[in-house]
């Protein structure tokens, strides 16, 4: 019997690993020295176009209450929270933890452009209107205008 909790104990350990280490996938803080800073905005308005889908998807079944209209509401109203959420790891794990430097020029520029991304995806995560999902848009540009400091040049 005295096998069985240390058993237990190991099974959550490793299971507590493995999910760390998928949730590492995203971008590493090793740190790897790999960076694709324009991969990483490109995926923020992916996840921003997905957010504003969602939105006008829940608003559109909004009222419905067959299993079907309230299962895909559901699924709806997660896929945006897990968008909004990629976007603010992608601005908190990448952008100010490994990109944005204290002591380059801009720093404070770049970092009031990444917390208005931050809040706008959160106001997401709050919302069904566009033009909240559109606010979030306008918020990842001109945290790219301010990091890279030209225009974006985005594949959208």
């Amino acid at each position: 019997m005295k096998i069985f909790p240390a058993l237990l104990v190991a099974f959550v350990f490793s299971l507590s690993t493995i999910t760390l280490c998928q949730s590492a996938l995203a971008h590493c803080e090793v740190p790897c020295g790999i960076y694709d800073d324009q991969r990483r905005f490109e995926d923020m308005l992916e996840d921003q176009e997905t957010i504003a889908k969602g939105m006008g998807q829940i608003r559109e079944m909004a009222g419905k209450s067959d299993p079907l209209s309230v299962n895909q509401t559901v699924r709806w109203i997660c896929t945006k929270e897990t968008h909004a959420t990629n976007i603010q790891h992608t601005i908190s794990q990448y952008f100010m933890t490994q990109r944005i430097k204290a002591d380059k020029e801009g720093y404070a520029e770049k970092l009031a452009a990444a917390h208005a991304v931050l809040v706008a995806a959160m106001k997401c995560k709050q919302n069904t209107d566009a033009e909240v999902a559109d606010a979030l848009k306008a918020k990842i540009l001109d945290f790219y205008r301010a990091y890279e400091g030209k225009e974006p040049e985005l594949h959208e």
